[in-house]
């Protein structure tokens, strides 16, 4: 699934970038950051995985939350200086799209699910 890589992507790059980060944020925010992230693809293989679109779709609801949550880690992190305004930007638009997958793919499944009772 191209989410599923584009979501392991997004995680790769939060890894990179909080490497930077100052040491007194190892526990803080950068663990924080890193659970998010990775949470996001742990959600959707798991909820792939169970074979229930009730059940997918309460995983991907847990995706779209960690990533909102991952989305406020990035804002506090720029605002404390630890992302330059190149990486910012870019893990902005990285966010976005996969944001838009996330949503793209909760209403297909939504839709089906829908089509499927009717």
């Amino acid at each position: 699934m191209e989410i599923y890589e584009v979501s392991m992507s997004f995680v790769e790059r939060i890894y990179k970038l909080t490497r930077s980060f100052p040491e007194e944020e190892r526990y803080c925010l950068v663990s924080q950051m890193r659970r998010a992230a990775v949470s996001v693809p742990s959600n959707i293989a798991e909820g792939n995985g169970r074979g229930h679109s009730k059940e997918y779709l309460h995983f991907l609801y847990n995706a779209r939350g960690s990533l909102m949550e991952l989305r406020t880690q990035i804002d506090i992190s720029k605002r404390l200086g630890y992302l330059k305004e190149a990486d910012y930007s870019s893990l902005i638009e990285s966010y976005e799209t996969l944001r838009k997958m996330l949503m793209n793919l909760i209403s297909s499944i939504r839709r089906k699910s829908i089509s499927k009772s009717s």
